[in-house]
């Protein structure tokens, strides 16, 4: 299935104020149903190193899969086991990629990135994620987060440690507890959810949310979700606007029509396994 008409994507990426290169790296192929984020980290040029391999291994891995293979009518419960058997294996193709760089070459020792990676398909998306970098959605007016950060900071609030208005606040924000290419074996987060017409999927960096409240991400969606380029420039300006301490990155995708599968995967599956 291409779902190029389906699904509306728009992305920017920029440096911020405050750095001088920019690590973070999007990707997207709306007739794969696949975006990927990705915030880089480690020494001079290596996180940008990492979040690019992380971007580039997934989208051409998923591409190949899903891109030459005969369409076969299948049920939801098998598209939902390839399509998270897909994401799994691009994301760990993607790990080991970057942790044999960081340790064939000095220069990228101690490399990896965040990553937030959503594959659409049959009205549902397969979200995939490591690290604090996001997924929200807006459904009518309400905006919700996704995914649940995997940081030491959340880690605090689930503990009862901090409040959420604390955390705000908080000098060590930015300490994930689990990220693409650090070690050699990973294990990313990955849930379902349904699609509806309509709907806006939001993927960005810590630069975006670390700056742009929860409250103000909502009002420039609900004001501008009809159009999607205004949109991601507007919500990178106002990172930037308000201080851009950091890298920020937004993709968004907007759901224009249903979208059941018309093929399935069970030949894409035996295919792939050869």
């Amino acid at each position: 299935m291409n779902l190029t008409d389906a699904l509306e994507i728009s992305s920017c990426t920029d440096p911020g104020i405050v750095r001088s290169h920019n690590e973070d790296s999007v990707a997207a192929d709306a007739s794969t149903g696949l975006v990927v984020l990705a915030d880089g980290m480690g020494g001079y040029n290596a996180g940008e190193v990492a979040s690019g391999m992380a971007t580039t291994v997934i989208k051409a891995e998923v591409a190949q899969i899903l891109g030459n293979v005969e369409p076969h009518l299948v049920d939801e419960k098998t598209n939902k086991v390839f399509a998270e058997l897909i994401l799994r294996e691009q994301i760990r193709k993607a790990n080991a990629s970057i942790y044999q760089a960081a340790q064939s070459q000095s220069q990228y020792a101690g490399m990896g990135t965040t990553l937030v990676v959503c594959l659409f398909y049959d009205n549902r998306v397969m979200v995939g994620h490591l690290g604090d970098s996001r997924l929200y959605r807006l459904r009518g007016k309400t905006l919700k987060q996704i995914t649940r950060d995997h940081s030491l900071l959340q880690e605090q609030i689930d503990a009862g440690l901090l409040t959420p208005e604390q955390a705000k606040t908080a000098a060590h924000k930015n300490l994930v507890t689990r990220a693409l290419g650090i070690d050699p074996g990973i294990e990313p987060e990955l849930h379902e959810y349904s699609t509806q017409p309509d709907d806006i999927y939001l993927l960005c960096s810590d630069g975006l949310c670390d700056m742009v409240s929860d409250e103000d991400i909502a009002l420039t969606l609900k004001a501008l979700g009809r159009h999607l380029n205004l949109a991601t420039q507007q919500l990178v300006q106002m990172a930037n606007d308000n201080g851009g301490r950091d890298n920020v990155s937004v993709i968004l995708v907007r759901i224009l029509r249903e979208y059941p599968a018309a093929r399935g995967v069970v030949g894409k599956f035996f295919a792939w396994l050869k």
